[in-house]
């Protein structure tokens, strides 16, 4: 539920922001003829079997399926998978080049995601070279607020569908920025000599362009649906997160916003202490779910809202408790929804939060 503050010169970005003479009101604008606009990225993004192992520990899951070939051969896959909201490494790339190249006007760090909708057509594997086909799905104002509906559509080297991403992001455009902000984020932001510059290696016109993929889900190595019954309960499971945890996951995802590592930071912006990324408390819950369905691959949908970050002290630790209930069961496709509760104490962290699985 953060930001993404991306730039390594945030004097260079802060100076584009202020040069830009753009009104909110025209930010708007633009952004509103933008809805429809879809947009092929030029460079793919290859699965690594070690990247895939960095994140299944970054979201604390020691699932076989993200560690062991063998163990994953067992429940009916040919290789290790990606954890299901591993598409946020993916995912972090897109947005920035979005906001940064096509829907412009809006300062990164004033950008914060509400709602994430993953649909899983396969699961992602090590080897995949992975295409995504970028669109502006929907734009609304709240509030003084601009609210914006990203989708993006991943394809992987062979034309097969992957996964479609729906991200909900409330934005500010023309926001003053505190100068005392500004010292702060530059004695924290990571700073390189120059940055490398990757070729295009994908043609937008060779990708698929048609109606969404159709979702196929699979049952894999999940549970006996008939074990199951509704309103039956997920063991409650604690998470424990330290600051160690935090910068770890800002290094495997590639967020280096300093709300999640740097207490300075954090109280400038008036937070309490500093917080969790939204994708990665989406990723704890996701790991839970995926123990208790008995393989992560049967999720085949999973919709979390964010309503509450997760405070983490400098020193010591935070608790995050998952828990949840079997919602609805089908019988006749086998399939049913996990409902699934996050609390820091007692404030909940997703307002809602929901898995569609596929059981046997």
């Amino acid at each position: 539920m953060t930001g993404q503050l991306e730039d390594i010169y945030v004097d260079e970005q802060l100076e584009a922001a202020v040069a830009n003479e753009w009104s909110a009101e025209q930010v708007a604008e633009r952004t509103k003829s933008m809805v429809g606009y879809t947009y092929v990225v030029d460079d793919y993004y290859e699965v690594g079997r070690e990247m895939v192992r960095r994140h299944a520990r970054a979201v604390q899951s020691d699932h076989p399926v993200f560690w062991n070939e063998a163990e994953a051969a067992k429940l009916g896959h040919d290789s290790l998978i990606a954890h299901p909201t591993f598409v946020s490494v993916l995912g972090l790339i897109v947005q920035r080049r979005l906001f940064e190249e096509v829907i412009t006007g809006y300062d990164m760090w004033q950008i914060m995601q509400t709602d994430q909708r993953l649909i899983m057509h396969q699961p992602m594997k090590p080897g995949d070279q992975l295409v995504c086909e970028v669109s502006l799905e929907s734009f609304r104002q709240s509030m003084g607020a601009d609210l914006l509906v990203s989708k993006n559509v991943i394809w992987n080297q062979h034309g097969e569908p992957v996964m479609t991403t729906l991200t909900s992001v409330v934005a500010r455009a023309a926001i003053e920025v505190d100068p005392a902000l500004i010292g702060k984020l530059n004695a924290v932001m990571m700073h390189v000599d120059a940055e490398g510059v990757a070729h295009k290696t994908i043609d937008g016109n060779s990708v698929h362009r048609g109606a969404d993929p159709v979702v196929e889900p699979k049952a894999y190595g999940a549970i006996d649906f008939d074990a199951l019954e509704v309103g039956q309960e997920l063991p409650t499971v604690t998470k424990t997160l330290t600051l160690g945890n935090l910068v770890n996951y800002a290094g495997v995802s590639g967020d280096p916003n300093p709300i999640h590592f740097s207490p300075e930071v954090a109280s400038a912006v008036g937070l309490d202490s500093v917080v969790a990324h939204g994708m990665q408390t989406m990723g704890l819950g996701a790991s839970v779910i995926g123990d208790f369905v008995g393989d992560p691959a049967a999720i085949y949908e999973y919709n979390v809202r964010f309503t509450s970050p997760v405070y983490v002290p400098t020193v010591g630790a935070a608790h995050v408790e998952f828990g949840g209930k079997i919602k609805s069961l089908d019988p006749e496709t086998r399939r049913g929804v996990i409902a699934l509760v996050g609390k820091q104490g007692d404030r909940k962290i997703f307002g809602r939060a929901q898995a569609m699985v596929q059981f046997n």
